[in-house]
């Protein structure tokens, strides 16, 4: 393969599993709900400038930036991974090391890949490696849930139209995101008179209007365009057994690769609330967020990119390669039609629970496959 590693990259890859190792579980062990990432950031830019990059910088989001020849370039090339865990723990998680796996909250999804791109900035940094336009290693904050992104809008804000292209680091070795799945995510809350059970019963009841409106939102048939989805996941309200309730909410989210199917979506659900607010029942909107689908895009040039970046996972995983559409940082690129991938380095199972783990055996596989990538734009 024409963009295989060389041996001297290949043993920097080898001698160092330990400290592979080593920073993984230091950096697994520390807290990073959505927006409250700043242990995990200042860890990161610490450990940078003790490896001798320069210039590293956290900012307004909480992203740790390292940026290589980007003041005057007119292309960048983005290589990120997201510093955030979906748990909201703020002390410290146990990392147990057991049967040649690591376990801890959060470890594959996605403090595995944060490390292999550390380890990957730590190779440019003390090779000297230039890269051949503009470069940025982020690692950035909010990817996870009500997160929105936040991170790599505020790339996609500061660096605009100088990105060319962006990738990733997220997930399990073998996937390969592509395309992007879009969300829109509501909080809507009904409010009504309320009152005692007995004394005032026959007067509205929020509860009832709010399980009635989720009724009607699951009425409607989902777009055949795109797969398209909805979900009400959480509902809540009410004071009482012997209460009529007076406020009840709940959370509410339709999802798409497709943007018109989106937007038929959401003007269903507009129209289902407005019928319940002709009937003199209050409805008040929070949006909790947008995260959007992929936009217009060079055909030519976007599969160019996602081609070199599958030769490059095959050659180094014997598995079936995961192409598929997701939510992930890349959705902001792909938005503004810059060619984007998100790609695993990691090998294990259980995101997104407490039980998670990582093979420690797939961290050097996921290292050569991030590192590979990393270094097709550098000379």
């Amino acid at each position: 393969m024409k963009y295989a590693l060389n041996e001297h990259a290949l043993n920097f890859i080898k001698d160092s599993s330990k400290e592979t190792l080593d920073l993984l579980v230091e950096l697994a062990r520390i807290p990073a709900p959505s927006h409250k990432e700043e242990k995990r950031a200042e860890f990161c830019k610490n450990w940078l400038e003790k490896n001798g990059a320069k210039n590293v910088f956290i900012d307004e989001a909480k992203n740790v930036v390292y940026p290589l020849n980007c003041e005057n370039a007119e292309e960048i090339t983005v290589f990120m991974a997201h510093l955030d865990v979906v748990f909201n723990d703020e002390e410290e998680f146990d990392v147990v090391i057991k049967d040649g796996r690591v376990y801890a909250p959060g470890v594959g999804d996605d403090t595995a890949n944060v490390v292999n791109l550390l380890m990957c900035a730590k190779y440019v940094t003390q090779n000297s490696l230039k890269p051949t336009q503009g470069f940025l290693f982020v690692l950035n904050s909010c990817e996870e849930g009500l997160g929105n992104l936040k991170g790599s809008k505020k790339i996609m804000e500061t660096y605009g139209s100088r990105v060319t292209e962006f990738v990733s680091l997220d997930g399990e070795i073998g996937s390969c995101t592509h395309k992007a799945v879009g969300s829109q995510r509501y909080k809507v809350t009904v409010t009504t008179e309320g009152g005692h059970s007995y004394s005032d019963f026959g007067n509205q009841n929020a509860i009832y209007y709010l399980s009635s409106m989720i009724q009607t939102l699951y009425t409607v048939r989902a777009p055949q365009k795109a797969k398209t989805t909805y979900n009400v996941g959480i509902i809540s309200g009410g004071t009482s057994v012997n209460t009529i309730a007076e406020e009840a909410s709940m959370l509410y989210e339709f999802r798409s690769v497709d943007k018109d199917c989106l937007k038929q979506m959401e003007d269903f659900f507009w129209a289902v609330l407005d019928s319940y607010r002709k009937m003199n029942i209050g409805v008040s909107v929070e949006v909790v967020g947008i995260r959007p689908c992929g936009g217009e895009m060079n055909k030519e040039k976007f599969e160019s990119f996602t081609e070199k970046n599958k030769e490059i996972i095959k050659y180094y995983y014997e598995g079936e390669l995961d192409l598929s559409a997701g939510s992930t940082d890349s959705n902001i690129p792909l938005s503004l039609g810059i060619p984007a991938n998100t790609v695993g380095t990691a090998k294990g199972f259980g995101a997104h629970t407490r039980g998670e783990w990582i093979e420690i055996d797939g961290m050097e596989t996921g290292l050569k496959i991030a590192m590979t990538m990393v270094l097709t734009y550098f000379k």
